[in-house]
Formats: structure tokens, sequence, C-alpha cells
């Protein structure tokens, strides 16, 4: 296998990780529907039909409604996939002009426009974007073993230590400078020798 082949592999990956992504973040099946609606709606009222030497004519006299009907489905789904705030609405709409369509544009598309407009404005108006789940407060977290882990700086007690700290309290302020000791004298706690006793300040 060639460097090349690598190479595009990795990028074909890269665009369907990216497009997934996109696609998750938006109501795209419901977009992708209410497209594909307009297309017939739009379609069939200008289309002839040949049957061997009949050509039947679809036109109607309300051919620009359903040209009009088409367009607006396609900006619609357009708008649930790149202004997802404004899903209900574009859902809503679609569903109302999926209903108008019966009416003016033969039958919806032959229902193929009208049901295709009406699940995809139904969609649109049920999808919601996700939210990561979040830990619940006082939830304990898991340590690899499976054991919940109590919390704290992640370091086990030591048998036969008590929890006392090493080094013993000192008095007064820890940060406070020592009196200067003058020459020739022997500070109070210092220990010294005198006469065979220990003298202790």
């Amino acid at each position: 296998m060639s460097a090349e082949s690598t190479g595009l592999r990795a990028r074909i990956r890269y665009g369907r990780l990216t497009f997934r992504h996109w696609r998750w973040g938006r109501p795209f099946w419901a977009g992708l529907l209410t497209i594909v609606a307009g297309v017939p709606i739009a379609y069939f009222p200008y289309a002839n039909l040949t049957l061997g030497q009949l050509t039947v004519r679809m036109a109607t006299t309300a051919g620009s409604d359903s040209l009009i009907i088409g367009v607006l489905l396609g900006v619609l789904g357009l708008t649930m996939w790149f202004q997802s705030s404004v899903r209900i609405f574009s859902g809503v709409a679609a569903i109302l002009l999926s209903l108008v369509s019966l009416v003016k544009s033969n039958f919806g598309g032959f229902l193929v426009g009208f049901l295709c407009a009406l699940i995809g404005g139904a969609l649109a108006v049920a999808w919601t974007p996700g939210t990561p789940a979040a830990d619940e407060p006082g939830e304990k977290a898991e340590r690899p073993d499976g054991v919940p882990d109590a919390g704290g700086d992640g370091f086990e007690p030591v048998p036969g230590l008590s929890d006392a700290p090493a080094v013993p309290a000192q008095a007064g302020d820890p940060y406070a400078q020592p009196e200067p000791v003058p020459a020739g004298a022997v500070a109070d706690d210092e220990t010294t020798e005198k006469n065979g006793r220990h003298r202790a300040g």
C-alpha cells in the first residue's frame, strides 16, 4: 500500500468524521426531507409525460403556485440545516406548505412531496439539540480497579501512622523574624552546659 493511498484514506475518513459531527448538531434528516419534498412539487406541474406517441402535459393553472411552494420548501430545508435555532418555525411552515400543496400542486406532487414535507416538518419540530451528560453532585468517581474513590488527594493512608502532622506546630507566627541575640549572650532556647548541669530555656 502506497503512502498516497494511505493519505487519501485518512482525508476521506477525516471528511466523514467532520460531516458526522456537523450532521449531529442540526436536524439533518428533517432538512433533507424538506428539500426533497420541494422537487416533485415544483417539477410535476411543468413536466410532460410521454406514453408512446401520446404526450400528457401535467401543467395546471396553479403552476406558479407549485413553483413557489417548491422553492419555499427548499429554503426551509436549508434553514433547518444552517439556522437550527428557528427549526420550530421552519417545521411548522413546512407542514403548512405541505397541506397547501395538496390543493395547489397536483395533490402535493402526487403525494410524494406532501409526505416528505409533512415528515420533515414534524422531525424539525421534534428535534432538540443534545447536551453532554454531567456528573451529579456527590457522585463518586471510580478508580481503574472499579472501587469508588472517596475523594481527597488520591493517596491511601499508610497503616501504623497517625494522622498527626509530621512537623510540630510552631508557637506564634511562623513567618515572624527571630529576635536578634546580643553578642556574647546565649539564646533562651539554647541548651548550655554549666557546672555539669544542663539548663533548658
